[in-house]
């Protein structure tokens, strides 16, 4: 990846904590940004299509989106509101807003749009993800016109599924950009 391409780390709810993946990466990288969603507990779809409409308008140019959990279907809603092209989007653990373990507290998420995006992306996910299926995660894969990743059993790829630093995914990330 080119040093001077801007990247957005966009958490999902409860904002990627300090061994999360996404946080680790940023504190290896110090030049990429974490949007600030604001309301992490109880985000509400528009406030965060705005939040990320203003980081998208502060990048230099085209930043890689790096998104976790309900930031991928943040993605979705923005890129479908947006004529702001990012250089390429990597979206990990999918959720699905129809599933019983979808937090009751994110409003405004559904229905997710599922057009292709403008835009290169990368679906990863996991076999066991308790917040989506694989098969949802594959559906919005070729829905949004994204390459899909089966990674195995991974659980919802963060902290507390032994996640951590995630070097698989890093290099998963590194080999989607080059």
């Amino acid at each position: 990846m080119q040093r001077d391409t801007p990247v957005l780390i966009l958490p999902g709810i409860g904002n990627s904590g300090p061994q999360h993946w996404q946080t680790l990466w940023e504190l290896r990288h110090p030049q990429w940004q974490r949007v600030n969603l604001e309301d992490w507990d109880g985000p509400v779809c528009e406030d965060w299509v705005r939040a990320m409409d203003v980081a998208m308008q502060a990048c230099s140019s085209p930043p890689v989106l790096v998104a976790h959990s309900l930031a991928c279907l943040l993605v979705a809603h923005w890129a479908h509101r947006s004529a702001v092209v990012p250089k390429c989007a990597f979206l990990v653990a999918v959720p699905d807003p129809q599933s019983a373990s979808f937090p009751a507290t994110a409003r405004g998420f559904v229905p997710v749009p599922m057009a292709p995006f403008a835009f290169r992306s990368l679906v990863v996910a996991s076999a066991n993800d308790p917040l989506g299926s694989l098969a949802h995660a594959k559906h919005s894969a070729i829905a949004w016109g994204s390459t899909f990743v089966d990674i195995g059993q991974a659980g919802h790829i963060n902290a507390d599924s032994g996640h951590g630093e995630w070097t698989e995914g890093y290099a998963l990330l590194q080999r989607f950009m080059s």
